[in-house]
């Protein structure tokens, strides 16, 4: 039983960092810039599908292809915010929501063209492809990187935004674009540089969780529900709060699956019903 609770903590939180680093630029975009970018889960599969493509068929290395797979995604957030997205900011929600969730259908169409609907697989270099003696456990290296990197990824952007002259510049182009653009605030390149900061957190999350979340073309769609989970949850715009939600509904998740299997995604549901019903706003949003 003690074996068991060890396998599903350790399970649990490697799962909920990979939904942490995927959510986390989705927050940013929903609840500091006000904009619902449901084409976030295809930035994460073209991240990874780059990944695999750049290593496999480039003959690159996992951390050249990592870091060109994460750079060429945010540059593709970057260019999709400035040439269409920016013209989407002062529409309609519903207008929002129809537009990124034809870009998500076109973007899966797309890699099933030309990557066919089989599974990508993202080759390992031998230092992450053995093990770590935990003590309770031996756990995949693979998964130790993914807890170190959400843990990173977590700390470097709560203090990207709360302390740097960054955030400061973003979420005064949010509160009143008009006294910020008085005040020399490039609003459109702190958009367009906050726009690429969570697509290339998108892709990251795409690679290091394609152990636990596989690519393939309906990737995008197939965790985008997950993904707005963690999101409501935690509370849009709030980075403690997805970190919490994720790591909670991922341990869910994990648990089911060893305890309950049969039943599916049940509890991950009811948890998130229940989250959602004594924290309305999220579990850390002020």
């Amino acid at each position: 039983m003690l074996q068991t609770f060890f396998n599903i903590l350790i399970d649990g939180v490697s799962y909920g960092m990979v939904l942490f680093v995927i959510s986390v630029g989705m927050s940013i975009t929903l609840g500091l810039m006000r904009f619902i970018n449901l084409s976030h889960g295809a930035l994460a599969m073209v991240g990874g599908y780059l990944a695999a493509w750049l290593m496999r068929e480039q003959g690159l290395g996992f951390w050249p292809g990592l870091l060109l797979a994460v750079l060429g995604t945010a540059l593709l957030g970057a260019l999709l915010e400035a040439l269409v997205l920016r013209r989407l900011y002062r529409r309609s929600e519903l207008e929002q929501v129809l537009f990124t969730i034809g870009l998500s259908f076109f973007l899966v169409a797309t890699v099933n063209l030309f990557f066919g609907n089989q599974v990508q697989l993202i080759p390992l270099p031998p230092l992450l492809a053995g093990s770590v003696d935990l003590g309770v456990r031996t756990l995949p290296a693979q998964r130790v990187l993914v807890i170190v990197a959400g843990a990173a990824v977590a700390l470097l952007s709560w203090l990207l935004l709360t302390r740097t002259r960054f955030g400061i510049w973003l979420r005064a182009a949010v509160d009143n674009s008009g006294t910020a653009a008085a005040l020399g605030i490039r609003i459109q390149l702190v958009y367009g540089l906050a726009f690429a900061f969570g697509a290339g957190l998108a892709a990251l999350g795409g690679v290091l969780g394609a152990e636990l979340m596989p690519l393939e073309p309906h990737y995008a769609l197939k965790y985008l529900v997950v993904v707005l989970v963690v999101v409501a949850v935690g509370g849009m715009g709030s980075i403690p709060g997805t970190l919490a939600a994720a790591l909670l509904l991922g341990s869910v998740e994990t648990a089911s699956k060893y305890l309950a299997s049969e039943w599916g995604s049940l509890f991950f549901f009811v948890a998130m019903a229940l989250l959602l019903a004594w924290r309305p706003h999220g579990l850390l949003r002020r």
